[in-house]
């Protein structure tokens, strides 16, 4: 039962399997329903019209043992006579004269009780046609027709079968053919869905390949499929050549960012260099001056940095960012780190370390860039007065930094898309601060390019914490921070 409802529960009813199954499956059970339902009123009609065969052959015959009987005697003894020479224990007869009275009746209509033969004459005062009637748990075939004896119209000869055996046993056979039926549609659904589910496995497998595909693999992707039908081999190999024009277009892309990035950076950078010498001899300036000036130079430098991270960002698609990894002691570096941060941004900045020296292998001015990148998003994202928090610790093979901060949180529908390039939380507040959105894609780009890896855990309103995992680099000394 369990198993069941775990099927059930996982049964996508938008799926392309789940449509087919219920569209042919529905289609089929309206099939053999209807063919159920036929062969039902067939096989009735067969059993009523064999029974009202059998009636108009006795109203036949009673005219002519009507005629030899009342030769030998009188006529309304032969009348009797004929009756019940026609009658047995489930044909019943009587006849009604034009004045709707009964002339005579066979002795077998005796043995059924007053209530049945009451209804079965109150069905006669109207007229009827040859069908099964339900009387008091019973059912009978009932037909009428007239009697002429020498051209003399004697009256209406009534003709009742007795059927409640033969048509018991059709009810039941027509329920075991609606259970069989019910049965056979079960079975034929579950063949159907297996049938199905088989069909569409070749497009399953061109999911599942194509969702491994990463964009440094577009290049070389080939889709193919070989047990599949025509059309998915068709399509595999459409996503094919669509994989490879996606690589030509993004192959495309990064070059022309890396070359702008890198065609524009030397030109501004003489920008920014005049214009910090200009600065430099401010004697000579007005204040207005002096002001759009800065405004220009800091402008520049914001731009500049922007272009660095996009020429980073391009070298490591194109697989040209290196990395000169070296062993350093991570308390030491992190020190300076926010030495430096505490000086441009009048932020308070502690240090909680459990471990010293926590020693680790990697690129000194690259993971000096991760830091200082953490330490701007914190204090772009959190108020003045609400202290950043570096926590260093060190498990196993791999040493940890975190980078806390008290500020507005990231939407947890959001945590996991702030490490997209050019992708931002809050569009107002990062174009007031100066953020385009590449600050985190770096930070992740580097920490992954050093063998590390980035997460973060956030909640609305309490603050943001960023995780940097680093391999370690052996050490004979490991003691506590206030062992120092």
């Amino acid at each position: 039962m369990k198993q069941i409802i775990k099927i059930w529960i996982n049964i996508d009813p938008f799926s392309l399997q789940s449509r087919l199954t219920v569209g042919i499956a529905s289609f089929s059970a309206l099939v053999l329903s209807s063919l159920a339902t036929w062969t039902s009123w067939k096989m009735q009609q067969i059993l009523v019209d064999s029974h009202k065969y059998n009636i108009e052959q006795i109203a036949k015959r009673l005219p002519q043992d009507v005629q030899i009987y009342s030769e030998m005697m009188q006529p309304e003894t032969g009348l009797q006579k004929a009756i019940n020479n026609l009658a047995n224990t489930n044909t019943l007869l009587w006849l009604k004269n034009p004045d709707n009275k009964i002339l005579v009746k066979s002795a077998t209509l005796d043995l059924l009780s007053d209530t049945t033969v009451a209804e079965l004459m109150s069905l006669t005062k109207m007229p009827i046609k040859p069908q099964v009637y339900k009387v008091n748990q019973s059912y009978f075939v009932l037909c009428g027709s007239s009697v002429q004896v020498q051209g003399k119209l004697l009256g209406e000869l009534f003709v009742v079968k007795d059927i409640t055996r033969e048509q018991r046993m059709f009810v039941v056979m027509v329920q075991s053919l609606g259970i069989t039926s019910v049965l056979a549609i079960i079975v034929l659904t579950a063949a159907i869905a297996f049938y199905i589910k088989r069909s569409l496995q070749p497009l399953r497998q061109l999911n599942q390949m194509a969702s491994v595909i990463s964009a440094e693999d577009l290049g070389q992707a080939q889709l193919y499929l070989d047990n599949a039908p025509s059309e998915v081999k068709e399509l595999a190999q459409t996503l094919t050549m669509l994989l490879s024009r996606l690589s030509q277009s993004w192959e495309q892309e990064r070059e022309f960012v890396s070359n702008v990035s890198h065609e524009l950076r030397t030109p501004l950078t003489i920008v920014h260099g005049y214009l910090q010498s200009v600065l430099r001899r401010q004697n000579n300036l007005t204040p207005t001056q002096q002001e759009a000036l800065e405004t220009a130079a800091s402008e520049a430098e914001r731009t500049i940095r922007l272009l660095q991270d996009l020429l980073d960002l391009a070298r490591a698609d194109s697989g040209y960012l290196y990395f000169q990894m070296k062993s350093y002691v991570l308390n030491d570096l992190v020190e300076e780190v926010v030495m430096m941060a505490e000086k441009y941004s009048d932020r308070t900045i502690t240090i909680e370390s459990k471990i010293y020296p926590v020693e680790i292998k990697a690129d000194y001015s690259r993971l000096k860039q991760v830091l200082l990148n953490l330490i701007d998003n914190a204090v772009k994202y959190s108020e003045a007065d609400t202290p950043i928090i570096f926590k260093l610790n060190q498990l196993q093979d791999k040493a940890i930094i975190q980078v806390c901060d008290k500020g507005y949180g990231i939407p947890l529908q959001q945590q996991a898309r702030i490490f997209e390039r050019f992708y931002r939380v809050d569009e107002s507040r990062s174009h007031t601060t100066g953020g385009c959105g590449l600050g985190l894609s770096i930070v992740k780009t580097l920490v992954e390019g050093m063998g590390g890896s980035v997460t973060v855990q956030s909640k609305l309103g309490e603050g943001s914490m960023f995780t940097i995992s680093l391999p370690t680099y052996p050490s004979s000394v490991t003691f506590r921070e206030g062992d120092r």
